[in-house]
């Protein structure tokens, strides 16, 4: 049976590190504003989908949804003693490298199974302009196979962080919360290729707000 939250140790990981780093960096440092913040549902399977253009993006996305959101991360970083069981209790779980889009679809849906939200990027890397050229199908995939609604997140300011400049600028972020996207109702390649050009477009639409 699938659980509803995460797992209480992750949880209380999260709020620790979000009230003591992410939240205060957010609004003090980058001025942040989050809009939408209510669309998220605090329970169940959740398949949060965002654009990606910092490496500042996942802890954003994760503090600004409210629920820890878990992520793929290398292989090789969960043989380091002291920050294997961090990334593990803080939502990661391993992708092997040459096999990623196996093992992230079957990682990604044991993350599920245990109550987490899984964010994933469409784009699948950053992008210089936090938009959306080529959107993968993996995240509408991973949504079809468990019937987990799918929350598309703008985020946006990130890109102009390092531009023309080696350490953070202080760029002010906004980030919109769209409302859930239902699933597709099959592993049906058109459905697939439907939804995912949705869920593009709602994030195109409110990162063209800007600010």
């Amino acid at each position: 049976m699938a659980r509803s939250r995460e797992p209480l140790s992750s949880l209380l990981l999260y709020h620790l590190f979000k009230w003591s780093v992410v939240s205060p960096m957010l609004h003090v440092y980058f001025r942040s504003r989050t809009y939408g913040a209510n669309h998220v549902p605090q329970q169940g399977n959740l398949v949060v989908v965002a654009n990606h253009a910092s490496d500042f993006d996942p802890p954003i996305l994760s503090s600004c949804v409210r629920r820890p959101v878990s992520y793929m991360a290398k292989e090789e970083l969960f043989r380091v003693p002291v920050l294997s069981p961090a990334i593990r209790l803080y939502g990661a779980y391993p992708v092997k490298r040459g096999s990623a889009d196996r093992s992230a679809l079957r990682e990604a849906m044991k993350q599920l199974d245990q109550g987490w939200a899984v964010g994933i990027f469409l784009q699948g890397t950053r992008t210089p302009d936090g938009r959306i050229p080529d959107p993968k199908l993996g995240a509408a995939l991973i949504a079809a196979k468990t019937q987990a609604p799918l929350l598309p997140v703008s985020i946006w300011g990130t890109h102009l962080i390092f531009k023309e400049s080696k350490w953070p600028r202080p760029i002010p972020l906004t980030i919109r919360i769209g409302q859930p996207i239902a699933p597709p109702p099959s592993t049906d390649r058109a459905g697939l290729e439907s939804v995912t050009a949705h869920c593009t477009d709602v994030i195109h639409q409110m990162h063209d707000l800007g600010r």
